[in-house]
């Protein structure tokens, strides 16, 4: 409100010019100017306390693709997250131990409004801080779409997004959920971050009903070796992707009821390989989740299963692949909240075999500032050729995003 403050002595000098320029003047026409000076000097007050407001919101509470208080002209927007996580596990298989430091993501999100009409938007990220031949990071694109309003429900986006499909692939800041690490099924099952190239169809309507219908590049799953079918190693990311065989994702969503988010998605891959006669066929996906919110009590539950069809996939017992998991949390107040998570993972290899129970809490310093610890205990289910071992341990992470 400062800068509310500093007009007011400009003000209150307007009023009093306008008092004596008018002493000719009937008292009423007097009453009638001062009264429109007043008007003015308030908008400009008002203008000035909403924009100090919005400098100061959370951006979880606005939408990504808009960004509009991050605006660095009229019409370009830019906004940004990132998270640093050590992770401290004692594995019953003492070569498999985990005791390291790595900050995970660095992310910039750029997008800019052409009209009324056309916007585009985008988002760039470095993982694991380093990138470039035998380092272990990457410079990704993962998201880079133009957006064409057809009419206030109906818009068209074209190019580079995230699929519609499981709770944190649109929405993966890590201020949005609990715990250091994102859950394990939107990683083995639902391979998020997933991204693909093509186009969608996106719906909303007054009833709080919204819907996509996308038809966009499709998986390039091995069929051999140790990560022959794993739906995660199957991603393309848009680079050089083939694209003999497509995909189509359609989701339907609902949140015209207070405090309830629920969603499923059928994605239809009509060859997940990419690759004719190696017997692997198709596949379908559905996915399933709620997200309930009572005051400072949530619950998130989300189940996400694959069929494959085809000789090989069959024989190889990996043609089902599903897992679920179960997170009730509690926010103490403004800076304290506490969860729970109860994962079950059925994927095609050992390391995507396993349930696991986490619990832990957040210490939000800002809304969009948080620092995290958490302690994991996971069972695999076939320990087998010393690749995987049972582990428990704690994790520590800081997050932010603006």
């Amino acid at each position: 409100m400062h800068r509310a403050l500093l007009l007011l002595p400009l003000g209150i000098g307007c009023l009093s010019f306008g008092v004596v320029a008018q002493e000719a003047a009937s008292v009423e026409e007097i009453i009638q100017q001062q009264q429109e000076q007043i008007n003015a000097l308030q908008e400009q007050i008002e203008a000035t306390a909403e924009f100090l407001e919005i400098g100061g919101s959370s951006v979880t509470q606005l939408n990504r693709n808009q960004l509009q208080e991050r605006s660095i002209g009229s019409q370009t927007s830019i906004g940004g997250y990132g998270e640093i996580h050590y992770n401290n596990l004692d594995a019953k298989d003492p070569t498999k131990d985990t005791d390291k430091i790595d900050f995970h993501r660095f992310v910039l999100f750029f997008a800019h409004e052409f009209n009324d009409r056309v916007s585009f938007f985008s988002e760039l990220e470095v993982e694991h801080s380093l990138a470039g031949e035998g380092k272990p990071g990457e410079v990704e694109i993962e998201q880079a779409f133009v957006q064409v309003n057809l009419s206030n429900e109906i818009a068209i986006q074209g190019g580079l997004f995230v699929l519609p499909v499981g709770i944190i692939n649109e929405t993966h800041e890590p201020t949005t959920f609990y715990g250091v690490e994102r859950n394990a099924i939107e990683s083995a099952i639902v391979p998020a971050t997933w991204w693909e190239g093509g186009a969608q169809f996106v719906g909303n309507s007054a009833s709080g009903l919204s819907w996509n219908a996308g038809f966009h590049s499709g998986l390039e799953m091995y069929t051999t070796g140790s990560n022959a079918f794993r739906v995660r190693k199957g991603r393309q990311k848009v680079a050089n992707a083939v694209a003999k065989d497509f995909a189509f994702t359609g989701r339907l969503r609902y949140t015209g009821m207070q405090g309830l988010d629920v969603a499923a998605t059928w994605q239809y891959q009509s060859d997940p390989s990419n690759k004719s006669g190696d017997g692997l066929d198709d596949g379908i996906l559905i996915e399933a989740h709620a997200i309930y919110t009572s005051g400072p009590f949530q619950l998130r539950a989300l189940y996400a299963g694959w069929e494959f069809s085809g000789s090989v996939v069959e024989a190889a017992n990996a043609d089902s692949q599903s897992g679920f998991y179960i997170e009730p949390s509690w926010r103490i107040n403004e800076r304290w909240g506490v969860f729970a998570r109860i994962e079950d993972v059925d994927g095609a290899i050992s390391s995507d075999k396993f349930e696991e129970f986490r619990t832990g809490l957040s210490y939000y310093a800002h809304p969009n500032a948080v620092f995290k610890f958490d302690i994991a205990n996971r069972n695999y289910d076939v320990v087998s050729k010393a690749k995987v071992s049972d582990f428990n341990g704690f994790n520590i992470g800081m997050a932010y995003q603006f």
